[in-house]
């Protein structure tokens, strides 16, 4: 590594490998909370599932990212869900099975699975 660009290129060539952005693009984005209270309560397997199910499909207009806390901390795992020109949909408790219906009925169709949303839960 030589230079500041080389460095870049490097990096830009790594996440788009794993499948996670940190820029924002105007796509559709799914963002989930990695605190230490997402971690805990299994947020890392539910990224690598959201990031697994977009890259089988091959939807190149997702990207998924991490964040910190979301702030609510006994729903984690949180997963946000942000379509341009929508509402943003918030997720909870969220498991690696829910993040495969989450991007066919949600991302892929258009229908937010309200039954995993902080107000469909019971």
């Amino acid at each position: 590594m030589k230079s500041l660009a080389e460095l870049a290129a490097l990096r830009d060539q790594m996440q788009e490998k794993i499948g996670i952005r940190h820029e924002d693009t105007g796509n559709t984005r799914i963002v989930v909370g990695m605190a230490t209270c997402g971690i805990a309560a299994g947020a890392r397997p539910v990224l690598q599932a959201f990031t697994d199910e977009v890259a089988k499909r091959r939807l190149t207009n997702v990207t998924v990212a991490q964040t910190g806390c979301i702030g609510i901390c006994q729903y984690e795992p949180v997963v946000e869900v942000m379509a341009p020109g929508k509402e943003k949909v918030t997720y909870i408790k969220m498991t690696p099975e829910r993040a495969a219906r989450v991007v066919n009925d949600h991302i892929v169709n258009g229908s937010p699975v309200v039954e995993y949303t902080i107000g469909g839960m019971k």
